[in-house]
């Protein structure tokens, strides 16, 4: 991911010397592209103070300090727990590191959001939710799309009857040409598979929101390496990414059935030969249906088969879902308001991109606890 370009000055915290009100000190686990991102967002928070950041690679220590100014930097995230002591953590590392960052630092006392995916199995996602539990902090789980406008609007009407009984959902997160070429995306030991739980797991994860949370029982999935493993000069928006080490999936496809009697249908990859890249979910009720992308509600009225859109949506660019995220946890830090993305939220969702994996490497139907 590419820098922000935002001088130190921008991020100063003095600015916020007014504020009288309490403050969180928050640490960063992961100082890779993505902190970036949750870095400018926590620093314009005045009721947030920014204290440590660990990660293993000096040279994003160097540009987290230049940057932001951040100061206090470790190489190893349990000596900046022990000296540090923060109040909470927000964890931005590979997904592999998820559950043993968020678990140390829930053992330390400190509340926690991690990027998403929440780990990279379901028993790691119920580990983190036990200490969390334990330690009595709170755990986050670093959904942004469920805060975005649509998500929201769909999520009304389903609170309020519009779509009655839920019935299907179709997810799809699908890319023409778009295998990243940074970070560690296309290891599978460090990641946990490819576009299913990085690209795949944003819409699943706002679909089963919408959808009411019900608990997925079976899932059959197949997933396919075609395009990815082979040289890096196929076409691609972003060229020249490590064919060699790469051993993730470029297509994975699902089918999640629910105790409830609902079925959704996942779709989601890298590159696949399609006519654009769609983002979006889609669902049927017995009352009605919806669409994220354009955002619509589809039932009947007055006799009439009626397509409904909003007049108006407030932003939901990129940056501003990682402020509304990040703001949801502040508070329910400091001011005790409820979690919208808890780590039991993540742990359902992890089942459902494990229950994809595990069918495809079993070649049949397999259960979901």
């Amino acid at each position: 991911m590419a820098g922000t370009g935002v001088s130190t000055e921008s991020f100063a915290q003095d600015k916020h010397a007014a504020y009288t009100g309490p403050r969180l000190r928050m640490a960063i686990i992961g100082c890779g592209g993505i902190s970036e991102t949750q870095l400018k967002a926590l620093y314009a928070m005045p009721d947030v103070e920014m204290v440590a950041g660990a990660d293993t690679n000096p040279h994003r220590l160097q540009v987290t300090k230049d940057k932001f100014g951040l100061t206090a930097l470790y190489a190893d995230y349990h000596k900046m727990l022990k000296e540090i002591k923060p109040d909470a953590v927000t964890v931005c590392t590979p997904n592999a590191v998820h559950a043993p960052a968020t678990i140390a630092s829930l053992k330390a006392g400190a509340h926690v959001i991690t990027e998403k995916p929440m780990a990279m199995s379901p028993k790691e996602c119920q580990s983190m939710i036990d200490a969390a539990n334990k330690a009595k902090r709170k755990l986050a789980v670093g959904f942004q799309y469920r805060f975005h406008p649509a998500t929201q609007m769909l999520r009304r009407a389903r609170d309020e009857g519009q779509f009655g009984k839920v019935m299907f959902v179709k997810c799809q997160a699908l890319r023409r040409r778009g295998i990243p070429n940074w970070g560690v995306f296309g290891q599978k030991h460090l990641q946990g598979g490819g576009p299913m739980i990085d690209i795949g797991v944003h819409v699943i994860e706002m679909a089963h929101y919408v959808m009411g949370s019900p608990k997925p029982v079976a899932a059959t999935g197949k997933t396919w390496t075609y395009m990815g493993n082979k040289s890096n000069d196929i076409v691609s928006m972003w060229p020249d990414w490590d064919w060699k080490t790469y051993t993730v999936e470029d297509l994975a496809i699902g089918h999640i059935r629910f105790d409830n009697g609902a079925i959704m249908q996942i779709e989601a990859c890298f590159a696949g030969h399609i006519e654009r890249d769609v983002w979006n979910f889609t669902l049927m009720g017995e009352k009605g249906g919806a669409a994220w992308d354009p955002a619509a509600i589809f039932t009947d009225r007055a006799g009439t088969m009626t397509n409904t859109t909003p007049a108006f949506l407030p932003e939901g660019d990129f940056f501003t879902l990682f402020k509304l995220k990040l703001r949801n946890f502040v508070d329910g830090v400091l001011r005790d308001q409820p979690l919208e993305a808890p780590g039991e939220a993540g742990a359902a969702v992890q089942k459902i991109v494990d229950g994809v994996y595990r069918s495809s490497d079993a070649g049949k139907e397999v259960r979901i606890g």
